[in-house]
């Protein structure tokens, strides 16, 4: 399959532009990082698309979508969707397309963090874990 934006190189492929997926573009932006964003919900990618930002309507778990996203020349990979099984597959896929890409991910629970790891991610961040965390900080400040 052929990649619909060669002029990109280094870049991020932010995989589900859900809460989490946004906020990353953000912070892309910001830093002014070159990215793609990859979803399947045809609002979502309008919403992208009229920001202006490279987008790709597609399934991040397929090599075909990440292939015409760019996967060979990404610096790195955001796997933000809110499935933890289509989150390890993606990861699957990104590792056996492109060796050297950095990839973070999220996960719910602690056994899909095991196989994440097996699968070759780099990172993964526990968003429910860290708004535990923080809950029960807070918690005690009132204590």
């Amino acid at each position: 399959m052929i990649n619909k934006f060669p002029d990109l190189k280094d870049h991020v492929l932010v995989c589900g532009y859900g809460v989490v997926g946004e906020k990353v573009v953000n912070i892309l932006v910001e830093r002014n990082i070159p990215f793609v964003v990859i979803d399947t919900d045809a609002k979502k990618i309008e919403k992208v698309r009229e920001l202006g930002y490279k987008v790709l309507h597609g399934d991040a778990t397929l090599s075909k979508t990440l292939r015409e996203a760019g996967i060979e020349n990404a610096k790195s990979i955001a796997i933000a969707m809110d499935n933890d099984a289509k989150n390890l597959f993606c990861v699957l896929t990104a590792r056996d397309l492109n060796r050297e890409v950095f990839i973070a991910t999220r996960a719910n629970d602690d056994f899909v963090r095991e196989k994440l790891i097996e699968a070759g991610a780099d990172y993964i961040a526990m968003p429910q874990k860290v708004a535990s965390r923080e809950i029960v900080r807070e918690l005690f400040k009132l204590q």
